[in-house]
């Protein structure tokens, strides 16, 4: 090259720095970048694990998260089945949701039933009435049974502190207990589902969402959910600072007053522990508006089960809870 040569004061071809061109770029929204993270973490774990499984209830967590699965492998089918650990106390239109949502995508449906373990003896009512904390032992047994090696579920770090303790892939040992010093790293969204026979691996594709995210979804996709999340009449009684809906599972004591509310359930579970809140919320639009406004997670302020001690979840969680 001579003093007389000049260099090209264009870019290559290939590339486009124009102003107009740096402006057209697609800006994701928050929504957007969620729902892509929890496509390549259910895309990646079904690629690398040979037996993957959902946990479907009809709650609206699992909703979405379906929701997303199918996104994924859209326009193929959902290539795991969904398990649902049914605790025989759900609320019928959370159960006729759910068989609808299988038949529609035309899924199979695993279910493990704590009434069987129940029947046969394998478990005993507790005193309190609640069967959530019985949920663990059919699940596990579930697990070895149909040798599943990944099981998604629709955890939130956001919902309580133990589960904002816990990775997206989450290692669990050959008695499908988690322990929460034992966690691998998760660098660059580089997830590590590698287990030894035996064992297997939790994993929570919408870890990094928050209740009103889900909500906004559910929005924004025009996602069919239980009519319970919506505000309705119910009879129900005050327990501990909770509404709890008056039913075969749950009966007031002679001190407490039955009422007929406006309610709705911000989460669905066992009826004998999950308790409703007063609300006006008729539609999508009402709920992200009043979640918004919440100072509560939905489990804080809704679920007996997480009462019992400071250390609820993350003692269940160790014995091998969701």
């Amino acid at each position: 090259m001579t003093t007389t040569d000049v260099l090209p004061e264009v870019p290559p071809v290939t590339t486009d720095v124009s102003p107009a061109a740096s402006t057209a770029l697609p800006v994701l929204s928050q929504l957007d970048v969620l729902e892509s993270e929890a496509m390549l973490v259910i895309r990646e774990i079904t690629a690398e694990l040979e037996r993957p499984v959902l946990l479907f209830s009809g709650g609206k967590d699992s909703v979405v998260m379906l929701h997303v699965a199918a996104k994924a492998f859209w326009p193929a089918p959902i290539p795991f089945p969904v398990l649902h650990v049914d605790t025989g106390h759900n609320f019928p239109e959370v159960l006729e949701y759910r068989d609808a949502t299988v038949e529609r995508l035309g899924l199979r449906l695993e279910v493990a039933s704590v009434q069987d373990w129940i029947d046969d003896g394998r478990l005993k009512e507790r005193a309190d009435g609640t069967r959530n904390p019985l949920q663990t032992q059919p699940l596990l047994d579930a697990i070895a049974r149909h040798r599943f090696d990944g099981v998604f579920g629709g955890g939130r770090r956001d919902e309580e502190k133990a589960r904002a303790k816990e990775r997206v892939v989450s290692l669990r040992d050959d008695f499908g207990q988690w322990d929460p010093k034992n966690q691998r790293p998760e660098l660059w969204n580089l997830f590590n589902p590698r287990h030894r026979p035996g064992e297997h691996v939790r994993v929570f594709p919408l870890s990094n969402w928050t209740e009103l995210d889900v909500w906004r979804y559910i929005e924004r996709e025009q996602i069919d959910l239980p009519g319970l999340y919506y505000t309705h009449e119910r009879d129900v009684f005050s327990r501990d600072g909770m509404l709890l809906a008056v039913g075969p599972y749950s009966r007031p004591r002679a001190d407490e007053l039955v009422e007929r509310r406006r309610v709705r359930y911000r989460t669905v579970g066992d009826m004998s522990c999950t308790g409703a809140v007063a609300s006006e919320a008729v539609s999508v639009a009402d709920v992200v508006a009043e979640v918004a406004a919440s100072t509560l997670t939905e489990r804080g302020a809704t679920r007996a089960d997480d009462r019992i001690s400071e250390a609820a979840m993350e003692d269940r969680k160790k014995e091998g809870y969701f």
